[in-house]
């Protein structure tokens, strides 16, 4: 079968499949002809690391990739990543749009790149680079093929700066904020602007699916689409909490015994290398940490215990990590630098609002841990909590199990994991992630 993965930038779960008001009637209707999974989690809740932990089916660390491509990261084994394991047994490997596992677009393995332009940022409408890219891949999906093919199509939505909202189609008097940031005037119009990004992504979501249909690949082709880590909000993207690594998946496949349903089964993203692999029924390498989902898919049959996820590099360096059962989660920080760490929050109007109120000298915890059953929005930190002294001390064991079976260069470098020579690394007392010094190389 043909595979063909669909990712964007900093979606979370706002969804519309997931509850949320957002207008996606393309990613719904995916939605009922697949699964959509409602416990599915990044590795890394940073651009890079997380599209790196999925490309490759290791955690962050062990694909080498601690913080972003374009500051100067990388992976260690590129060979390692799917598209070079893809093309050695018989598919034809295709990239479109974004990727941010590696500085170049030739450095992954793909044998194609289609000629899509430079993504140029803020000088650029990025819903329009989405939509060329969108036909890009529907041309693509018309030629004739020898091959099977795996297409990676990469939106630069839901990523910030968001291209301002239309009144008539997002009305920012009706849009909930966020429960991580406060309902103001200036959130809403945010999060409104969020709103209009995201549909920016159903429509190239319903150009790609109705390429298929039209072309006759539809009952060939392996869809997943997800994204990368939670939206560019205080305490979403590059936290450790669920808003920072509960990602938005859906999959759908020719075959499959569900459709239509939720599945609510623990899954990590590691674990997208080792289905796509079963499903095209092809090899497994043998450096692959993640697990098939296809029984949690077919069968709602628990896959994993638990989910692990880190931070090391951002804007700045920030050393954390946490376990995730489905009952509790334990977040350690390693390191000494006390506060948040401002750098590594995306630039906003919430995040301003939280610098004007003083929040950003708050003292961090270096321990947290959340009973998720009682306490899904994980505020109350129940660390020193007497009656959950051997659950806190289970899921430790677990987590520093996990770091020395993954070879975590924190347990080799524990006052810090230093970056590449040249990495671009902003101080972490300052306050915006393009303004702030940078460190010292």
């Amino acid at each position: 079968m043909n595979i063909i993965l669909m990712h964007t930038h900093d979606s979370g779960r706002f969804w519309q499949p997931y509850g949320f008001a957002v207008a996606m009637p393309n990613t719904m209707e995916l939605a009922s002809q697949g699964i959509l999974l409602r416990q599915a989690y990044c590795a890394a809740p940073t651009c890079s690391p997380s599209r790196a932990a999925m490309l490759t089916g290791m955690s962050a660390h062990s694909s080498g990739m601690l913080g972003l491509a374009h500051r100067g990261f990388s992976l260690t084994g590129k060979r390692k990543a799917m598209p070079s394991w893809f093309s050695a047994h018989g598919y034809e490997t295709v990239l479109c749009g974004v990727q941010h596992e590696a500085r170049k677009d030739s450095d992954l393995g793909y044998e194609r790149i289609l000629p899509s332009t430079p993504w140029l940022g803020v000088t650029q409408d990025q819903d329009a680079w989405d939509a060329r890219n969108a036909s890009l891949v529907c041309s693509y999906l018309k030629e004739s093929h020898r091959r099977p093919f795996v297409l990676s199509y990469g939106m630069v939505n839901t990523h910030r700066p968001y291209t301002p909202h239309d009144t008539k189609s997002v009305d920012p008097a009706y849009v909930q904020v966020p429960c991580t940031v406060a309902d103001t005037a200036e959130n809403r119009s945010d999060m409104a602007d969020y709103h209009a990004s995201a549909m920016a992504v159903d429509e190239c979501v319903g150009t790609v699916v109705r390429a298929l249909k039209e072309t006759g690949l539809w009952e060939e082709t392996i869809i997943l689409l997800t994204t990368d880590h939670g939206i560019a909000f205080p305490f979403m993207k590059c936290s450790l909490y669920d808003a920072g690594i509960g990602v938005a998946m859906i999959i759908r496949y020719p075959g499959m015994p569900r459709r239509g349903v939720a599945c609510d089964q623990l899954v990590s993203q590691i674990d997208v290398f080792p289905t796509l692999c079963e499903l095209a029924r092809i090899p497994k390498p043998d450096w692959l940490q993640g697990v098939s989902m296809l029984p949690a898919l077919e069968h709602e049959e628990p896959i994993r215990c638990e989910v692990f996820a880190e931070i090391n590099y951002h804007a700045a360096y920030e050393p954390v990590r946490c376990i995730r059962t489905r009952r509790y989660k334990l977040i350690i920080r390693f390191d000494t630098y006390p506060c948040i760490v401002a750098p590594n929050i995306d630039n906003s109007p919430s995040k301003q609002a939280l610098k004007a109120a003083g929040y950003m000298q708050r003292i961090l915890p270096r321990q947290e841990l959340y009973d998720l059953v009682a306490d899904p929005g994980e505020r109350c930190n129940l660390v020193d909590a007497p009656r959950l002294k051997a659950v806190y001390e289970d899921l430790l064991h677990r987590l520093y199990r996990w770091m020395e079976e993954t070879e975590d260069p924190l347990l080799t470098h524990p006052l810090r994991i230093p970056a590449p020579a040249g990495a671009i690394v902003n101080r972490r007392d300052g306050y915006d992630p393009e303004t702030t010094p940078l460190e010292a190389s």
